[in-house]
């Protein structure tokens, strides 16, 4: 039934950066649909308060501390899952934090560090839920890309630019190799969403605003709830057949020229 395109009763989605922004975004649309959510996050209070909304929603939540740059902690995450939840059906990998640096001076250990937090961290976390979705045969996983996975921002984003092109790639090739199994892998590019950090930098240069702003066709900046419609659908039996998929997120961004205008 047409009805039941988007339900996901009896699934068990993980999300990552669930205490803010999209994450808890994403974790919010796909509990209202049915999923048992296992939200992950340093941010404790912030989490615990994901985890409230959703149950006095009625929503099912089960809050978890997680590292997302360390590979051990993926390892552990999944099996204490395997263990409590019996299986894993959909995992969207939102978190991970990029640094802003001069690329005639930033340092192997700060591309490092970007790369341990969004694309070592990512696939570990792809890996593990990867290979218990195979021996179910089902399974989709989410990538949060960026803009910056295929276009060049400038102002500092070198290692940022860099880490959400392996996102990209990464994305492409899990989905080569595991859709004849029934696992798809998608990856969202969003433009600039409104949370804490973008706050910060419009504070410190409130011009920052309308050069972005010049470049989205919608007139205006992202919000988290813009991503919640694609992740229950990504997360549904609606996109069965949709993998390997690049999905812009980001008011018209992509589609304009660099040289065009919106007057």
């Amino acid at each position: 039934m047409l009805e039941g395109l988007f339900h996901l009763g009896g699934k068990v989605a993980v999300v990552s950066g669930a205490a803010s922004g999209m994450g808890r975004a994403s974790a919010i649309a796909l509990a209202a649909y049915g999923a048992t959510v296992v939200l992950l996050d340093r941010d404790t209070t912030g989490m615990a308060q994901t985890q409230e909304i959703i149950t006095q929603a009625g929503g099912k939540a089960i809050a978890r501390e997680h590292d997302v740059s360390s590979v051990e902690a993926a390892a552990r995450l999944f099996e204490w899952l395997e263990f409590e939840l019996g299986r894993v059906d959909f995992l969207a990998n939102v978190a991970g934090e990029g640094l802003l640096a001069n690329p005639a001076d930033i340092t192997p250990g700060q591309i490092r560090q970007v790369f341990d937090n969004l694309v070592i961290g990512r696939f570990a976390l792809c890996q593990q839920a990867g290979r218990r979705m195979l021996k179910q045969g089902s399974g989709s996983i989410v990538n949060i890309g960026s803009l910056a996975s295929t276009t060049g921002l400038g102002r500092g984003h070198i290692a940022y630019s860099m880490a959400m092109g392996a996102v990209v790639q990464m994305t492409r090739e899990l989905s080569t190799e595991w859709a004849s199994r029934g696992v798809r892998v998608n990856a969202i590019l969003p433009a600039q969403v409104m949370n804490p950090s973008l706050e910060k930098r419009i504070a410190a240069n409130p011009g920052i605003e309308g050069l972005w702003l010049s470049g989205i066709p919608a007139g205006r900046l992202g919000k988290p709830t813009d991503i919640q419609g694609l992740m229950v659908l990504l997360a549904s039996d609606a996109s069965s057949w949709i993998t390997g998929a690049l999905i812009p997120m980001d008011g018209g961004n992509m589609a304009m020229n660099a040289g065009g205008s919106i007057g």
